[in-house]
C-alpha cells in the first residue's frame, strides 16, 4: 500500500460528493487500519470545508451498538466530523436529492460547555459530564459515497467521515442532568405511524459512555473536545430507511422532539 492508494480513495470522495455519483469502495488492501482512515477523514473533511465554505462544529459517532461493529468487523466505535453546511435546527425539510440513502438514526446529542481539561490519564466520565452544557434530540441521516457501504469495511466507512449525511437537532435542554436519559423511550414516527422504539441504553449503555469514548479517541489523535461543540452520540433504535416525502418525527419524551420532511423532486 502507498500513499497514492490512499491520495485515490480521497479523491475518488471528494469527487463522489461534488459529482453526486456514488464510487465503489477501495480494494481492502488500501487501508491497513483504522488511523489510516482517520487520516484520510481529515484531509477528506478539510477538502468539504473548503469546497462547501463551511466549517466544523463537533462530532458524530458511529457503531455505539454490538450489531454495527460486527458487521463492519471492529470491536469499538468510530468518530466523524459534523459541518455546518450539514446541520439544521428542527424542523428541517430536506430536498431527497441530497443523499443516496436516508438511514435515520435517532441519537441524543450533547453541547459541550468549556474545553475538556487537558489530562494525562484517561477521562473518566464524570471528567467529560462536568464539561457538558446541554444535550439535545437529534437525527443523524447516514449516508455513504460508496456503492456497498456495509462490505466497505470500517476504514473506508471512517474515511468517507463516517458515512456521515446530514444531522438536524431540537431544542438544547440545559436542565439535563435532572433526566435518566438511558430511561426514556425514544421513539421514531414515520407519517405519524411509530416505527421504532429504543432507548438511550442501546448507546454503550449510556450516551455519556459514548462521549467519553471520544474524548480519548480524540485525545490519543492530539486532539480534544472545545466549549461549543456538538457531538451525537450514535442510534437508540434500530435504524430506518426513509423513503422520498417521509416525514420523519424522533421524539425523546419530555427532552423533546426532532423532525424532518424529506422532499421528493
Amino acid at each position: 500500500m502507498h500513499d497514492t492508494d490512499l491520495d485515490r480513495a480521497l479523491a475518488a470522495l471528494v469527487e463522489a460528493r461534488k459529482m453526486h455519483s456514488p464510487v465503489a469502495a477501495p480494494p481492502a488492501d488500501v487501508f491497513l487500519s483504522l488511523e489510516q482512515g482517520y487520516m484520510v477523514q481529515d484531509r477528506h473533511v478539510s477538502a468539504l470545508t473548503g469546497w462547501l465554505g463551511s466549517t466544523t462544529v463537533g462530532y458524530k459517532i458511529g457503531c455505539t451498538n454490538r450489531t454495527a461493529q460486527a458487521l463492519l468487523g471492529i470491536s469499538e466505535p468510530f468518530a466523524g466530523c459534523l459541518l455546518d453546511a450539514t446541520c439544521h435546527a428542527s424542523p428541517a425539510r430536506l430536498p431527497t436529492s441530497s443523499f443516496f440513502f436516508r438511514c435515520i438514526e435517532a441519537e441524543y446529542a450533547f453541547r459541550m460547555a468549556e474545553d475538556l481539561p487537558h489530562v494525562s490519564v484517561p477521562y473518566e466520565r464524570e471528567q467529560v459530564a462536568a464539561s457538558v452544557g446541554a444535550v439535545l434530540p437529534s437525527i443523524e441521516v447516514v449516508d455513504s459515497r460508496y456503492t456497498n457501504w456495509t462490505t466497505a469495511g470500517a476504514a473506508a466507512n471512517i474515511a468517507d467521515n463516517g458515512s456521515h449525511g446530514h444531522w438536524v437537532h431540537g431544542v438544547p435542554v440545559e436542565s439535563w442532568r435532572t433526566h435518566d436519559l438511558a430511561d426514556i423511550d425514544v421513539e421514531l414516527f414515520v407519517d405519524q405511524e411509530r416505527v421504532r422504539v429504543g432507548t438511550a441504553a442501546n448507546v454503550l449503555g449510556h450516551p455519556l459512555n459514548a462521549l467519553t469514548w471520544l474524548a480519548n479517541h480524540l485525545a490519543s489523535r492530539g486532539k480534544t473536545l472545545r466549549a461549543g461543540d456538538f457531538v451525537s452520540t450514535g442510534t437508540c433504535i434500530d435504524v430506518y430507511m426513509a423513503e422520498p416525502g417521509d416525514h420523519v418525527s424522533a421524539q425523546f419524551g419530555s427532552l423533546g422532539n426532532v423532525d424532518i420532511t424529506f422532499v421528493p423532486e
